[in-house]
Parts: structure tokens; C-alpha cells; sequence
């Protein structure tokens, strides 16, 4: 039985999700973006396994969790917007783990927040086929900081 009830299960996956997503497209190309999606997947599919002893993560990143509600890219979103969006929706979600988790599992459900995202920049480098040696952009970086930022990590 989860701790967080669906609209919270939604609103604690969500912040992860928009996170990755506001990095990946901060530099858009198709097999980049298609690499750091699955980088995105991989580092939410794998949270239980990643936090084993953190009642956020148990109780929210279950596979069936995560399939029935995992968040779709909003309408519309550029790089600048997503990043607002993604930060507006770390906040709500500490908010509700706040409540309801210690504070090391807070503490640790922000990193894991920010290990996502930057697992996301590094999936990919620049030029054909994301290959390059630089792989996170400067604009990935602006957006890392903005996300570090917001989560105090």
C-alpha cells in the first residue's frame, strides 16, 4: 500500500519526469533526445532498486507506478517554459513528501531528482548521432543549475 495517495503518486513522478525532460530539450536532436529519453527511463525504472531503504522512492517508483503515471511533455514547451514548469513541479512534490517522509528521505528524493536529470545530459554528446565528446551542452549545464538551484542540492 502507498503512503501518497494518486494525485501525489502522479505529482512525486512528475517532478522527476520534467526535470529530465526540461534537459533533454535543451538542446534538441533526434537521436540525442531518443537517448536521453531512455537515459530518463532507465533512471526512473531503476529509483526502487537505486533507494532501497527510502519510503519515498518504495512507495511511489513501483513499475506499476510508474506506468500508470508517468506524465506526458506538456503542449507547447520550450526549453525556458519546461524548466519553470519542471521547478513549479519540485516544488509541489517536496511539499507532499515533506509531509509525509523524513527529512534524509527528502533530502534523498531531491538528489535522486538531480541524479536523473544529469544522468539525461550526459546520455548523449553533441554532433551526428550524439556521439560528440561534449556531452552535456551549455545549455543542458544552464538548465542543471537552475535544477540545483531549486532542489538546495
Amino acid at each position: 500500500m502507498s503512503l501518497y495517495t494518486p494525485e501525489e503518486t502522479t505529482a512525486v513522478i512528475k517532478a522527476v519526469t520534467l526535470a529530465g525532460m526540461a534537459v533533454s530539450i535543451a538542446d534538441i536532436g533526434i537521436v540525442s533526445t531518443a537517448l536521453e529519453a531512455g537515459a530518463l527511463a532507465q533512471q526512473v525504472v531503476g529509483a526502487a532498486k537505486n533507494y532501497p531503504n527510502n519510503s519515498i522512492v518504495q512507495s511511489v517508483f513501483s513499475a506499476e507506478a510508474v506506468k500508470n503515471n508517468s506524465p506526458k511533455a506538456p503542449e507547447g514547451m520550450t526549453p525556458d517554459n519546461l524548466i519553470d514548469t519542471a521547478m513549479s513541479a519540485i516544488n509541489e512534490a517536496v511539499a507532499i513528501v515533506t509531509a509525509k517522509a523524513t527529512p534524509a528521505e527528502v533530502e534523498e528524493y531531491k538528489q535522486f531528482i538531480y541524479t536523473a536529470a544529469e544522468h539525461v545530459a550526459k546520455a548523449a554528446g553533441e554532433g551526428l548521432f550524439g556521439t560528440g565528446s561534449t556531452k552535456v551542452s551549455d545549455n543542458e549545464a544552464a538548465s542543471l543549475t537552475k535544477l540545483k538551484a531549486a532542489l538546495s542540492v
